[in-house]
Formats: structure tokens, C-alpha cells, sequence
């Protein structure tokens, strides 16, 4: 039997975790390795087995198996892509847990889904926060993400050493499922920035306007965002490779679409993004930036 390690105090108060992470992607690798950069990454586990072996060999750390990864570390991080997959990783994590571990799921799912997720752990003793992020890749990659977690906030303290190697914001936002439903508020915002933006640039681009006098002045005034600033130069270069791929945030508006419609509230944006991202995904775009709506904004 091994020993149990979560919240183990050294000398100087910091906090001794052994960590894995599950899901190595876009954004869950480099997740992963600035948990190795913090010193507590023990493991790393992937669908595809190449992925982690790989990224194992540049970290110095492990690649075994989910259960292997189960029995040996104390927090688990998850960064997968659905619902079933959340649970299917759960599922085969759940024997080999020992009471205490903390499973952290990055994913974009239902509520629904992490609440499940948390019935499993708990009948082996085992510890569930629902913590999907946002910042994109850029943020991942630059460790400043926004985790909104859904839990018990002892839990949360427990894990915070994890979320604070990649998250710059971290905000405790009610019981389990409540990580879940501030991402599908999200997830509205991201779409609806998304179709104003694309709209706007496609009418000044249509107009003649030059964008790099464009882009500077709207951002600087009350049009200004992140995806204006971020992505507005390089959809008007129709470069589409750099960020968040529209067929995932086609995925999270399904999602969204639901809870909407248990909410009893307007689903406007919502519909015509999944309508604009499915006809995108009909024309082989799946894998573009979500910014290759500007596609469907432009003359025909």
C-alpha cells in the first residue's frame, strides 16, 4: 500500500504534491509542464501513448498507465475533450485511488458530467473539483489561465499548488458543477465576441480600412477586447492556425445549447455560432482558429 503524500509540509511551509496530468493537447501539455517546472510532476498519461512516452522523455518523468498513475500520485489533473471521455478516465482511475487523492478536470463538459464524475470518486474516498479554464492556448502556454472551480473550497486549498503552476486566476465558484457552468457563461461571451468582431473587421475590411490602423484604434477605445487584439490582425491575414479550434467550440455550445434550454434563456447567440461552425466544419474549416468565422462575415 502506498503512502498518501497530498498536503505533506516541509520545513518551509510549501506545500509536497506528486502530480499527474492527463491529456496532453494544446493546452494540456504545456499545463503539464509547468507543473514539472514547479517540481511536482510525477507523471503523465494520454490516449495516445506516443504522445506521453514522448513528453515523459523530455521531462524526466513517467508515462505508465491510468491505473499505474492512480496508485502512484495524489493529484490528477485532466484535460481531455468530452464528456464520455471524463468519465471513462475516471472511471479507470477510481480502483486505484486511496482516500484523499483529488482528481482535477480541465475539460469542457455538462455539469452533469462533473457531478457524476464526483459520485464516483466519492465512494472510494477520492476528491473531485471541476476546473475548466479559459485564456487559450496562449494562456496555457504562458501559465496565466483563469480556473473557475467548482468543489469543496478545503479541497481547492489542498489542490491550489496544482492550479497555481498554470492558472493565474483562480476563483472557488461554488459546489461541484459550478466550475462547469460559469465556462458555458464562458462559452456565450467567447461566441458572441467571436460574431461581433469577425462581423466588424469583415465591414471595415470590405471598406478599405487598413488594419494595422484599425485594430490599434478600436482596441484602444470602447470596442477594444482580447479577440480583437489577439486575433484581428491574423484573420484579416487569413491565418487560422493559432489559437482555439472551432470544432471544440462548436462541441461546448451543444453543451451550452442544453443548459440554455433548462435556464429558460435566450439562445440566440448560441444558435447561430453552432449554425456558422457547423457550415464551417461542412467545408473542411473543423481544425481553423474559431476566428475563420470571418469567413462567412466577408462578400461572398
Amino acid at each position: 500500500m502506498r503512502r498518501v503524500f497530498f498536503a505533506r509540509t516541509t520545513t518551509d511551509n510549501a506545500m509536497t504534491i506528486k502530480a499527474a496530468f492527463i491529456g496532453l493537447g494544446a493546452m494540456g501539455a504545456p499545463m503539464a509542464r509547468h507543473l514539472h517546472d514547479k517540481g511536482l510532476l510525477a507523471a503523465v498519461g494520454n490516449r495516445t501513448q506516443a504522445r506521453a512516452d514522448e513528453l515523459a522523455k523530455e521531462l524526466g518523468v513517467q508515462a505508465p498507465d491510468t491505473a499505474a498513475i492512480a496508485a502512484s500520485c495524489d493529484v490528477i489533473a485532466l484535460c481531455v475533450s468530452a464528456d464520455a471521455d471524463v468519465i471513462g478516465v475516471v472511471e479507470a482511475l477510481a480502483p486505484s485511488l486511496s482516500r484523499g487523492d483529488i482528481v482535477i478536470d480541465h475539460s469542457t463538459v455538462a455539469p452533469a458530467t462533473a457531478q457524476r464524475a464526483a459520485r464516483i470518486l466519492a465512494d472510494v474516498g477520492a476528491h473531485f473539483l471541476d476546473a475548466p479554464v479559459s485564456g487559450g492556448v496562449e494562456g496555457a502556454k504562458n501559465g496565466k489561465l483563469s480556473v473557475m472551480v467548482g468543489g469543496e473550497a478545503d479541497v481547492l486549498e489542498r489542490a491550489r499548488p496544482v492550479l497555481e503552476a498554470y492558472g493565474a486566476r483562480i476563483t472557488h465558484m461554488g459546489p461541484v458543477g459550478s466550475g462547469q457552468a460559469t465556462k458555458a457563461v464562458n462559452q456565450v461571451l467567447v461566441a458572441g465576441i467571436a460574431q461581433a468582431v469577425t462581423e466588424g473587421l469583415a465591414l471595415g475590411e470590405a471598406l478599405g480600412l487598413e488594419a494595422d490602423r484599425l485594430i490599434p484604434t478600436l482596441g484602444a477605445g470602447a470596442a477594444g477586447n482580447w479577440f480583437l487584439e489577439k486575433r484581428g490582425g491574423t484573420m484579416l491575414r487569413n491565418e487560422f492556425s493559432v489559437g482555439f479550434k472551432l470544432g471544440l467550440l462548436h462541441k461546448d455550445l451543444g453543451i451550452v445549447r442544453g443548459i440554455a434550454q433548462d435556464a429558460g434563456t435566450d439562445r440566440t447567440i448560441i444558435e447561430q455560432s453552432l449554425a456558422n461552425y457547423a457550415e464551417l466544419m461542412s467545408q473542411g474549416y473543423g481544425d481553423d482558429d474559431i476566428s475563420a468565422l470571418i469567413r462567412l462575415k466577408r462578400k461572398s
